[in-house]
């Protein structure tokens, strides 16, 4: 049965300037430019650059225009175009943190033109002499190589591509003969299925002599033993010396596991870092500067105000001169809003960075990770009365230039944990610390993560085992016994 009810309920919505605004405060520099660029191409009402003095005389005009209108003129409501315009009673310092020169106009980063990985190792096939089939298989199995310089599909997959795709028909046996001319190629070890064969090829490839002779038979016949370190086993399946094995080890260590990482022309993304904001120490006291590339100078177009005039000067006033105000004054309504949104990015971007820089003082005056302090994002929005959100948009992208090197924001938050004296620590000092004690132990006898934690406890910090096994996987250390050395 149907019924009718009311129903009262609260809810909150965002506008899309409000939506638009979030997005422009999440970007980091760079990508932050490519987004005025595309406004500034969207919208021809929006110029860069200082604006002239004889802009305001124009815009009182245009004040003027718009009392022309009636209701009919579906203009709307009167604009204030002085609150496009940059107001001259406002000092520059006051928006302004442009830390660049005028030679740094020019934002395009040049790439050099290269040649592919793939093209690199085919073009070496022309040095090998090969029938129309096995050069298809060749090719074919260059392409297959991934960025690492392996190739991780079993020979049946690529038996069976060979025919769907190439119309190649042929067998494992053939594909093996001819893989073993791809292993010839540079880098040394590219083609291999696994790590054993890649370490294998590159053994192969250098000059023979007793300690790599030893090496080649461990990681041939005995890659179970020596990936896990098992060196008494070793010294009695070689019947060899402790210092020989060292030795062995030492060429295997010096091998490269990722082939394909070693050719510097693959033309793989290589990610730019533009720090968001600046830390100096002058005379004892933190400094903070936002990048000025955050802060351009922009303007509303003095064609815009010509328009008007000329509409205010014109006797017929058209209906095709009406929609082309309409057209103008939406125009010039984004523009304002753009301008706004990014003085209020710069704003919060600075006041947040701000928070963070003296909620870590001791850290950015020393740049000991050990004085961290635990803090999460809500003790950075509560400090701001801002929401969690906007400082989350903050942190997650944003680059910070220290004494002590360019960090990522989000790197300063961290849990807390309280110590034997109960005060709050941070969970980062307490891995530093892990790491320390771990760099310093004796690697022929590596501390277990029982032993760990027994030592953190004697420097005053009660964790469990499994804790420090948690935060020793999250350094990327790996167990005792795959740190242990001879």
């Amino acid at each position: 049965m149907l019924k009718q009810y009311l129903q009262f309920k609260l809810s909150q919505k965002l506008s899309p300037q409000q939506i638009q605004l979030m997005k422009l405060i999440q970007l980091p520099t760079q990508a932050f430019e490519q987004r005025l660029k595309q406004e500034m191409e969207e919208n021809p009402a929006l110029e860069s650059g200082k604006e002239s003095d004889d802009l305001d005389d124009n815009f009182d005009e245009f004040d003027n225009t718009q009392e022309e209108f009636d209701d009919s003129d579906q203009i709307g409501e009167d604009i204030n175009v002085d609150e496009y315009l940059s107001d001259d009673d406002v000092p520059d310092y006051r928006t302004q943190a442009n830390n660049y020169s005028a030679d740094d106009e020019d934002k395009d980063m040049p790439f050099a033109a290269g040649t592919s990985f793939t093209q690199y190792l085919t073009n070496q096939l022309n040095t090998f002499r090969l029938t129309d089939d096995e050069r298809d298989i060749a090719e074919f199995l260059v392409g297959s190589v991934d960025e690492s310089g392996y190739i991780r599909r079993s020979l049946t997959d690529i038996t069976d591509d060979l025919a769907f795709t190439q119309n190649v028909f042929t067998d494992e046996e053939s594909i093996e003969k001819v893989l073993h001319v791809v292993h010839q190629l540079d880098p040394a070890g590219v083609g291999a299925r696994n790590l054993q064969e890649c370490l294998s090829i590159q053994l192969h490839r250098k000059e023979k002599n007793p300690d790599v002779e030893l090496a080649i038979e461990i990681i041939d016949n005995a890659f179970d033993q020596f990936t896990k370190k098992h060196y008494k086993k070793l010294i009695q399946k070689f019947d060899i010396t402790e210092m020989q094995l060292k030795d062995a080890i030492d060429e295997i260590e010096h091998l490269n596991p990722k082939p394909g990482g070693s050719y510097s022309g693959n033309n793989r993304i290589v990610e730019h870092i533009v720090p968001d904001f600046a830390i100096r120490i002058v005379d004892g006291e933190l400094e903070l500067t936002l990048n000025g590339r955050n802060a351009p100078e922009l303007h509303v177009s003095r064609e815009y105000s010509n328009m008007m005039k000329g509409y205010k000067e014109s006797k017929d006033k058209s209906k095709s001169q009406k929609d082309a105000v309409m057209f103008i004054k939406q125009k010039l309504d984004a523009a304002k809003w753009f301008i706004e949104a990014i003085k209020q990015r710069q704003q919060t971007l600075f006041v947040t960075m701000s928070a963070i820089m003296h909620y870590q003082k001791e850290y950015f005056l020393t740049g000991d990770e050990r004085k961290l302090k635990p803090m999460i994002l809500k003790d950075i929005a509560d400090e701001i009365e801002m929401d969690v959100s906007t400082v989350s948009r903050v942190a997650n992208s944003k680059y910070v230039d220290t004494p002590y090197g360019t960090k990522l924001i989000k790197e300063f938050f961290s849990e807390s944990m309280t110590n034997d004296q109960g005060e709050e620590v941070s969970t980062r000092e307490i891995k530093k610390i892990l790491e320390t004690v771990i760099e310093d132990e004796n690697k022929r006898k590596p501390l277990t993560d029982e032993k760990l934690a027994a030592i953190l406890l004697e420097k005053g910090y009660p964790i469990a085992r499994r804790t420090v096994a948690k935060y020793r996987e999250q350094l990327d250390i790996p167990v005792a016994r795959l740190r242990k050395k001879i």
